[in-house]
Order: C-alpha cells, then structure tokens, then sequence
C-alpha cells in the first residue's frame, strides 16, 4: 500500500514530467528524492521515448489549478517568492535561469517572483505544460536564445514585469542582473546576431562583420558603475537592445545625430578611448 507522503511524490513527479504511475513508482523507489528521480527520468532514453508514444489528453484547468495551489503562499491569492523557489527546485532550474523570464512573459507575472492564478493557469493551458513540464521549459529557452521577434517580447516585458511599483527606470544592479542573464544568451543563440541598418531602415545581415561580443556587456556594466548610474530608463533599456544588435566592433559606425539615450552616446565614447588604449 502506497503511503501519503509517497502519493504526493509520485504526484509531482508526474506532474512534472508527464510519465506514467509506473514510471514514477520505479524512479521514486530507486532514487527516493524526487529531483534526483526526475533528474535520472530526463537521462533515460527509453523512458523518454515511452512517454511520448503516449497520448495523453491535454491538461485541464482543474490539474493546472491544483499545481498552482501546491506553490501558492499560505495566506494570498499568489505564487510567492517561496512558493517559486520549491516550483524551480521541483523542476530542477535555477531560479536565476534565463528561461524563467521567458515562464515570466507567458504567465504575465504581475512582479518578479510572483504567479498570479489566472495568468497561471491560462499561460500553462496554452503551453501545454502537461505533461512534461521540463520539455516546455527547454523549448521556451531553445525559443528565447534563437527567435530574434520572441527575445524582444520577453526582454521588453521583463522591463514592465521587473519594475518597482510605480517607479519610472529600472535599478541599474537589477538591470545589469537581467542583461548578463539575456544578453549572453541571445548572442550564443542567434536572437541577437548582428545586423547592419541600410538607408531604408531595413536590418540586414552582417554575418562577416563582427559585432557585439560578451566583453563588450562586461565594459558596458564597468560604464554603469564608473558613471555611477543609479536607474536604467526604459528608453535606455528598449534602445540597447538594437544598439547591442547593431553596434561594430571598433564602434566607428554609431550614428551620434540618431536619437540614442544620452547614455548609449556616452558609453560609445568610453567604449572608444577603452580600445584606442588596449
């Protein structure tokens, strides 16, 4: 007979990667802990592969509600920081992983750290999160490092998501936070290859021209911190983007008549005199 606290644990270990009572019961009792038992389904190809020769029908309101109401703070009506901290370790991610911006945008987290239950459950329904919760979060990260119109998407929201309430820029620790999450990933992915801008405005592939690299973020936040710049507006933080993807290598091609944030425009000539002195 299978006791309570077995019960919950086979039921998050489905929950989480869409496998079979049986499977849960064979990984559970080998590696106990259901991390680790998640973990070690996710290294078994036949496991895998018997899993999606399954036809499962699609996930219902009512299991994704219950998941919710497994992370949800004790007293509220939200996912809190707590509650995000057990989803992520359940799911086996870093809860500094790029993807959760990504989960951030799908779900409309009203504030960092926070799920409300309509955005949860609706953002998972479109998903299709169940089964296999794990699979979606490794599409959502393939899909953020690659597809350059969804990286815009989840970088603009994180801005609105990430924001304290009423305050018009973004701390510039928090921001430098999320660039070192976002922009490396971009760069190694493809989302943010460089592009040239032709008279016409129109974007085009500089493949043979090198561009932003990860030196470049690392004088970037040297620049935020030497110039002691407290909070990134959100001119600032939408213009950087295309400054990243746009930029050369030498600096010698940015447009000062172009309407950049004063602050782009001076990091341009610090970035300037840095390499004239390298």
């Amino acid at each position: 007979m299978v006791d309570k606290k077995m019960e919950e644990a086979m039921a998050q270990f489905c929950g989480v990667t869409g496998a079979s009572v049986k499977d849960a019961q064979k990984f559970l009792a080998k590696y106990k802990r259901v991390d680790v038992a998640v973990d070690a389904y996710y290294s078994d190809p036949q496991a895998l592969a018997a899993s999606a020769r399954r036809t499962e029908p699609a996930a219902s309101t009512s299991k994704i509600s219950e998941l919710f109401e497994r992370y949800k703070e004790s007293e509220g009506d939200e996912i809190g920081p707590d509650g995000t901290i057990k989803l992520c370790s359940d799911l086996s991610v870093d809860p500094e992983d790029v993807v959760l911006l990504a989960v951030a945008f799908e779900l409309k987290a009203p504030r960092l750290g926070s799920w409300s239950k309509t955005g949860w459950v609706e953002g998972w329904k479109r998903l299709g999160c169940l089964p296999a919760m794990q699979n979606t979060l490794m599409k959502l990260r393939d899909r953020l490092g690659s597809d350059s119109q969804y990286f815009n998407k989840v970088y603009a929201y994180t801005f609105e998501f990430s924001r304290q309430e009423g305050a018009r820029s973004l701390a510039a620790d928090m921001a430098k936070a999320f660039w070192q999450l976002l922009i490396p990933h971009g760069l190694q992915g493809g989302a943010l290859s460089h592009v040239r801008r032709r008279d016409d405005d129109d974007d085009v592939d500089m493949s043979d021209e090198d561009g932003w690299n990860d030196e470049f973020t690392d004088m970037w936040f040297e620049f935020v911190d030497e110039k002691n710049i407290k909070g990134i507006s959100k001119d600032t933080w939408q213009m950087f983007l295309e400054f990243v993807r746009t930029i050369d290598s030498k600096f010698e091609k940015y447009d000062l008549e172009a309407a950049w944030p004063s602050t782009i425009d001076d990091f341009v000539e610090y970035a300037k005199e840095r390499l004239a002195r390298s």
